[in-house]
């Protein structure tokens, strides 16, 4: 039986297909449309602490995928399968979620939502995090098989918004 590794990309053996997806939501968030024609504006009262809500996150997420890439350096792969010889990574970022990169796409995505007062992208960003939380799913029972400690792990952080889920 072939590796994971040796199958052809096209065949989504490492969860390649999950990669095509994610970029596809994230364009949709930057650059679909935000709202739709005739559907309300955000109440003036709002939009102000929504902008500086959604510069928060923005930030926030900015943070969250800088740590989490920090920790993986060479162990990182756009795939959600485990790069051959990587160790499990529990310290830092990884300490408050299970998944920090997820979780700063998310807030990323949620704080833009927010900036740019787009109902719809509110709705892109939701879909996002279904998206996100199936994958992180997949991507955890590759992990639970690679690394035994991975179960402990799960039990002790949280998957990917910090002290909630």
């Amino acid at each position: 039986m072939k590796a994971a590794s040796d199958v052809a990309w096209w065949k989504g053996q490492q969860g390649e297909w999950y990669v095509v997806v994610q970029v596809a939501l994230f364009m949709l968030i930057i650059f679909g449309p935000p709202t739709l024609p005739g559907f309300s504006e955000w109440p003036p009262a709002m939009a102000p602490f929504a902008s500086y809500l959604g510069m928060v996150l923005i930030v926030g997420g900015i943070m969250f995928i800088g740590a989490g890439l920090w920790e993986l350096r060479s162990q990182l792969t756009p795939l959600p399968y485990p790069k051959e010889g990587s160790v499990l990574i529990t310290c830092r970022a990884y300490a408050i979620v299970r998944h920090p990169i997820y979780t700063g796409g998310i807030f990323m995505a949620f704080g833009w939502a927010l900036f740019i007062h787009g109902w719809l992208t509110l709705g892109y960003a939701v879909l996002l995090l279904v998206f996100l939380d199936i994958k992180s799913r997949r991507e955890e029972v590759w992990l639970l098989q690679k690394f035994p400690a991975y179960a402990a792990y799960r039990k002790r952080v949280r998957r990917l918004i910090p002290f909630l889920y």
